[in-house]
């Protein structure tokens, strides 16, 4: 072997949903949202001047950032901005995780934590998820170099109260809390009224899904202004220029349109709730979602056959082949036409050889 391979880092990377090329696919896999952005959202789009395109972005984001902060009642000092959620979560875990101690994360949740972790040579646990796959607070009660999860979590759906939010704050006040809540717009509790209480609590957020805008990667995070300082000053010192111009200007023009944003919610839980009564209905059992799709199991089915079936019939969801997951499918939800489909093609399974 070469003497250079020995110094590359190797690491077993994040697996992404497919973005499938072909044409008339139920898209269902990624979590997107199934609607368009907001109108003022598109008009800002055609306002925008090619000409500034020649010119470096604001690196401090002042239009994103300060209307973040008037949206959600905060101060500017207290967001950052980043290139969509992920962006924002590994520059949280390169900016607080530095600790020999273990960060604690579940062992069922978003995959890209444990990838940071191990990119990142960060000391890690992940405390199992009880038996209904449910968080218990009293495993991160534990000494610990910080604590992460997602609320509602990835790939459940399941949430959790903000008295149990506030109990993992209070069992862990010498280590930053991260909160995810790519999908708290669909249901549960946010964190965001113990950031008075609490210095040590970082929520992050992102425009992916609730605001229709994957596309476009917007994410951000909300805390005390320490945290958000030392979170810009990683920022610096990896690229200073980390939000193009187009991303500033939509995403300050989605926040504009609130009934629109509300509407288009309304629409996604409503699916949900009938989503979940059909799927009952065809013998899955789902659990208890608070967020933009649904984790199902069917005890006749293999999680893995019947996920190959559905893309045979042009219906991508999405599979984890892990323990004690496996036989689940994560279904997101669309328009009321695609979820159509994918009952149909569900009915059909049982006259196959799955």
């Amino acid at each position: 072997m070469k003497e250079w391979k020995n110094n590359i880092r190797k690491v077993e990377p994040y697996v992404p949903g497919e973005q499938p090329k072909e044409q008339n696919i139920i898209k269902l896999n990624t979590n997107e949202n199934p609607y368009p952005p907001a109108p003022a959202v598109c008009e800002a789009l055609k306002r925008l001047d090619p000409g500034r395109l020649r010119l470096y972005p604001d690196p401090a984001c002042g239009l994103l950032v300060n209307s973040l902060a008037a949206y959600h009642g905060l101060e500017p000092g207290q967001i950052f901005v980043g290139v969509g959620s992920d962006d924002v979560l590994a520059m949280a875990f390169m900016t607080f995780f530095n600790s020999e101690k273990p960060v604690l994360f579940p062992d069922i949740t978003y995959s890209f934590y444990r990838v940071w972790a191990d990119l990142l040579r960060i000391p890690f646990e992940t405390p199992a998820l009880d038996e209904d796959f449910r968080l218990r607070a009293e495993d991160y009660y534990r000494e610990n170099g910080g604590v992460v999860f997602p609320n509602p979590n990835a790939p459940t759906g399941i949430a959790v109260t903000l008295d149990f939010i506030r109990d993992i704050l209070d069992h862990n006040q010498d280590a930053v809390v991260i909160v995810d809540e790519a999908y708290i717009d669909f249901g549960g509790e946010t964190a965001l009224p113990l950031l008075k209480e609490y210095e040590n609590l970082l929520v992050v957020r992102t425009y992916s899904k609730s605001r229709s805008m994957a596309g476009m990667r917007i994410g951000y995070a909300m805390g005390n202004p320490e945290l958000i300082r030392a979170l810009n000053d990683v920022k610096y010192s990896y690229n200073s220029y980390t939000m193009d111009q187009t991303a500033l200007e939509l995403g300050a023009a989605s926040l504009a349109e609130e009934d629109y944003f509300c509407q288009v919610i309304g629409k996604i839980t409503a699916t949900r709730e009938r989503a979940a009564k059909r799927l009952a209905e065809l013998g899955f059992q789902c659990l208890d979602s608070s967020a933009n799709f649904l984790f199902a199991a069917h005890p006749g089915y293999d999680g893995g056959k019947l996920f190959q079936y559905l893309r045979s019939k042009g219906i991508y969801v999405r599979y984890f082949d892990s323990p004690r997951i496996f036989e689940y499918l994560r279904m997101t939800i669309g328009r009321d036409e695609e979820m159509e489909r994918l009952y149909q093609a569900l009915e059909g399974a049982a006259y196959e050889n799955l």
